[in-house]
């Protein structure tokens, strides 16, 4: 077994420019193009955001398929992956025990949560969407590490190297092939052989 190396807490770190994009010229301009919000606050507009992306985590959390991103910006949902070939390192274990140990995920059969965004699937395509990314916020990530080994299997398998466009196309049709069946099977005068 391999020993690890403790971290230090106390050196430099890099962090990233951060681009706040609610901030005080945003909300000005909000309150410009929508008078009927001069009444409320900075603070208050971001509870609303807040509440807003909150509940949109939420339901992709809950719902198998995941959810659809307003104004067509894409679909984000849940998916199961295969643990990965190389070595996933437990840090807490490994700094009590001092060995670099393998993080075994028992509780999901060996399988990891991973969270997907995809603009393939939109109705409208729109410009430069292969440029578009999604990056979950610490609340997000953090319930859905939380909530995935409770059930991990309700949630879409992902295999390795597989295009999520594939996938897609796949679930749609099927999806669309239950509706069309479903739809035809609650009428009584449905006649399969009727071309008309």
């Amino acid at each position: 077994m391999l020993s690890i190396k403790k971290p230090d807490l106390n050196a430099p770190r890099y962090y990233p420019t951060m681009h706040v994009v609610a901030d005080r010229a945003f909300f000005n301009k909000f309150r410009r193009k929508f008078p009927q919000y001069k009444k409320y606050g900075d603070s208050e507009l971001r509870k609303v955001i807040d509440t807003y992306n909150r509940k949109m985590w939420e339901s992709a959390i809950e719902n198998r398929d995941g959810i659809e991103l307003p104004e067509g910006l894409g679909h984000v949902f849940i998916g199961t992956c295969p643990s990965p070939r190389g070595f996933n390192t437990d840090m807490r274990n490994s700094m009590d025990t001092g060995k670099r140990l393998r993080h075994r995920n028992f509780e999901s059969d060996n399988y990891l949560a991973k969270i997907f965004y995809t603009s393939f699937a939109n109705k409208y395509r729109f410009m430069h969407r292969r440029l578009w990314v999604f990056d979950g916020c610490r609340k997000f990530t953090r319930t859905v590490s939380a909530t995935y080994p409770e059930n991990w299997k309700k949630y879409i398998q992902v295999d390795n190297f597989r295009y999520i466009s594939k996938l897609y196309k796949s679930k749609i049709m099927a999806n669309s092939y239950a509706a069309i069946r479903t739809k035809n099977s609650a009428t009584d005068d449905y006649n399969e052989f009727d071309m008309d």
